[in-house]
Parts: C-alpha cells; sequence; structure tokens
C-alpha cells in the first residue's frame, strides 16, 4: 500500500473518504452514498424516507443538515488531515418530500493554515435547490492514512 506521502492528490482524497466511510456509521444508516470526492470537494447524496418526515409530511431539516454536513467532512477530510466542524449554518429553500433523491455537493471555498470554509448546496432529483450550508472547518491533530514512507 501506497503512503499518503507518495500519492496524488486525488488518491489521497480517495483513500481518505475510503478510511472515514468504514467507520461513518451514522451515514450509512441513513443510506447516503459517497459519489464522488476530490481535493476540497464531495458529493453525497441520499433518499428521504417516510422514518425522515416531519409533522408537515417534509423531509425533516435535521436530514437535510446531517446530509450537508456528511459531505462537509468528506471534502474538508480530502487532504489526509484530521478535520473536524468549527461552526456550521443552514439555509432552508424549500422542502424536500418523502421519496426525493437529495445531493449534496460540497466544494471549497477558502482553507488557510488550520482553518478552512466550504459551501454545500443541497438538491433534489430534479436539480431544485432545497438548502444552502456553510461549514467552517478547524483541522485538529491526527491523520487518516500513514504519512511515513
Amino acid at each position: 500500500m501506497k503512503t499518503a506521502s507518495r500519492m496524488t492528490p486525488q488518491e489521497l482524497a480517495e483513500a481518505s473518504a475510503h478510511a472515514m466511510w468504514k467507520d461513518d456509521a451514522a451515514s450509512q444508516k441513513l443510506g447516503m452514498s459517497l459519489d464522488h470526492v476530490a481535493p476540497g470537494e464531495a458529493v453525497l447524496s441520499m433518499s428521504v424516507t417516510e422514518a425522515m418526515s416531519n409533522g408537515h409530511g417534509n423531509c425533516h431539516g435535521g436530514y437535510i443538515f446531517t446530509l450537508a454536513d456528511s459531505a462537509f467532512a468528506f471534502a474538508c477530510n480530502s487532504y489526509n488531515q484530521m478535520t473536524v466542524a468549527q461552526h456550521c449554518s443552514i439555509t432552508y429553500l424549500i422542502p424536500g418530500r418523502i421519496g426525493d433523491r437529495l445531493t449534496a455537493t460540497a466544494r471549497e471555498i477558502s482553507r488557510s493554515g488550520r482553518s478552512g470554509i466550504y459551501d454545500i448546496r443541497i438538491t433534489n432529483q430534479d436539480g431544485m435547490q432545497l438548502a444552502e450550508f456553510r461549514g467552517h472547518s478547524r483541522t485538529v491533530k491526527g491523520t487518516h492514512l500513514p504519512v511515513e514512507d
């Protein structure tokens, strides 16, 4: 197995995502799929089930937030540095419906020192934007993969 120092940025992003995914019970148990990862980017998707509905019969906002937060996590951890959320906010635009397939597309806006900013757009299967999420990240000690040669 290649060590992190011998990987291309894309290989590093994919290997970091694989290392995270195997222990990410929350994303997996909600039926999320990791559709794409690249340095500073990630796309995750999830189908809205009846169990995810709120008292209005729409997708509970917490599930939309969770999908966005997972995409944020995979995007900001794509450099083999343990990275956590420091602050997140979301603006809901339209409701998700039972049966919708939601996609969260995360992209890096800024990364400097130990801090990063990521925007995550959540859309449904028709491309309609449901929400916009912004996450501020902070790197902490540790890596996902070995770095020594």
